[in-house]
């Protein structure tokens, strides 16, 4: 992913505070163990579990042979994106028409290693995980490989366990272009209201507030 200076998290607590704010969904990127063939892409859930992300998939998925030729797998969550129309961006003076349209976004990337799970506890204490995560108002039967409802499903799913390598970590919001500029198409970006609108301009707001003048800043030395 390329990441201008302009682009780039502040620090490691940027991204880390815009992920606990998002649901954790993403897309696992494999390399296809045919290198000939294009790679396989999952959309899935997943959760945060130290320096692991952790997440389970059915038995049955075409995955499980690539993941295990693969040395490195990436996962990537992206959100709060908009498209910005070539007549919001035109230049001062110049003609709406003479503008030059581009995409808002969030991405962070995982580089990580695979470890599949397949001891039935072990895969157990991962669902009671993700339900602790993304459904913390209970309202579920307790995991157990004993009994309950649960247990006799586990055989159907595999676990992972993706040990993070490096993150990269984006946020596309027109950072190197004046404050006004900003500050107008983030005004738009609510007019419209369309899609992912609002939160493109919430994130937005939230960089020229820490921001500022991004091209003052790498002047004096303080920018990224």
């Amino acid at each position: 992913m390329l990441i201008h200076p302009w682009d780039a998290a502040f620090e490691p607590a940027e991204w880390q505070r815009w992920l606990a704010e998002h649901e954790r969904f993403g897309v696992l990127a494999v390399n296809n163990a045919d290198l000939v063939q294009a790679p396989l892409v999952l959309p899935t859930h997943f959760s945060v579990d130290g320096e692991q992300l952790i997440l389970h998939l059915a038995r049955p998925n075409p995955v499980w042979k690539h993941l295990t030729a693969a040395s490195e797998v990436r996962l990537v969550v992206t959100s709060d994106y908009a498209y910005i129309p070539s007549y919001w961006r035109a230049k001062a003076g110049g003609p709406d028409e003479d503008g030059v349209p581009t995409s808002y976004y969030s991405s962070v990337q995982f580089v990580c290693t695979a470890e599949i799970v397949d001891d039935p506890q072990q895969k157990a204490d991962i669902l009671t995980a993700q339900f602790a995560d993304v459904q913390p108002e209970g309202g579920h039967a307790a995991v157990s490989i004993d009994d309950g409802p649960y247990a006799r499903m586990l055989a159907g799913i595999r676990g992972l366990r993706l040990t993070v390598l490096r993150t990269e970590a984006k946020f596309k919001y027109d950072d190197h272009n004046p404050v006004e500029h900003r500050e107008r198409v983030s005004a738009r970006l609510d007019e419209r209201g369309r899609g992912l609108d609002h939160g493109a301009a919430e994130q937005q707001r939230r960089r020229l507030a820490a921001i500022g003048d991004w091209r003052a800043r790498s002047t004096d030395g303080s920018g990224s």
